[in-house]
């Protein structure tokens, strides 16, 4: 019930993995955690705290690896390097990673659902908020939005259309349209390593142009970490999941 596929991208002049768990169902991309690989999260324990999901065919999971958080995190290359490839990495997120999974899924364009933690949920929330036609609705858990802030650099014009704090305030058109249409939850842990404070500002700026949210703080036992959630995303996933 795994497979694994690779292609270079020219977009992002990387190496892309996607892994997929399962064989029908709604398709879930989880993002990793800053650093992480396609496979982090299974090896985390994620994928098997999911399996209830999978195995009733409600889900099929796919993960790509986070090229982008990757660079921030290691801090390659200049900022300028990081904010292009950020971009870049969306993009190819969208344009790429997505018909993989329309592909594996039969050749229909069935909509996506997004999610990931730490600096998944940058990404889950960015991709929906930049590509609102690929995804149906994000799971943010434990999410630092602000990368500026996180890792200490004065973001680019790429850090600009990459982030959702900097470019939904000024989203119109037929992308807030179709934003409007979507879902995104943002959950946290009251305990060790957490800053809520982030949630509740990306949520600030979803819902002044009108997209729904949910802020969903969890109590100070759940820290920032993967029993977190590992207990957290299965009853997110367990509502959206048609």
């Amino acid at each position: 019930m795994k497979t694994a596929s690779r292609w270079y991208s020219e977009r992002v002049e990387q190496v892309v993995s996607l892994v997929r768990w399962g064989h029908w169902g709604d398709p879930v991309l989880i993002f990793p955690t800053a650093g992480g690989d396609a496979e982090e999260i299974e090896r985390m324990g994620l994928v098997g705290a999911l399996w209830p999901l999978v195995e009733a065919g409600r889900i099929k999971i796919y993960s790509c690896d986070n090229l982008a958080g990757r660079a921030f995190a290691a801090r390659t290359g200049s900022v300028e390097y990081r904010c292009a490839l950020l971009d870049r990495f969306e993009e190819a997120v969208a344009r790429e990673v997505v018909p993989a999974i329309h592909a594996d899924c039969g050749g229909g364009e069935v909509d996506v659902i997004a999610a990931g933690a730490s600096l998944g949920a940058f990404m889950a929330t960015a991709v929906l908020c930049r590509y609102p036609w690929a995804f149906r609705a994000a799971v943010g858990m434990s999410g630092s939005y602000d990368l500026e802030r996180l890792f200490g650099f004065e973001g680019t014009g790429d850090y600009y259309f990459a982030t959702p704090m900097s470019f939904v305030p000024n989203l119109g058109g037929p992308v807030l349209d179709a934003l409007r249409q979507r879902f995104v939850v943002l959950a946290f842990g009251g305990g060790r390593w957490e800053n809520p404070e982030d949630g509740w500002r990306l949520a600030g700026v979803l819902g002044a142009k009108g997209i729904p949210n949910r802020v969903d703080p969890w109590g100070p036992e759940h820290d920032h970490d993967w029993p977190a959630w590992r207990e957290m995303l299965p009853l997110y996933l367990d509502d959206l999941a048609r």
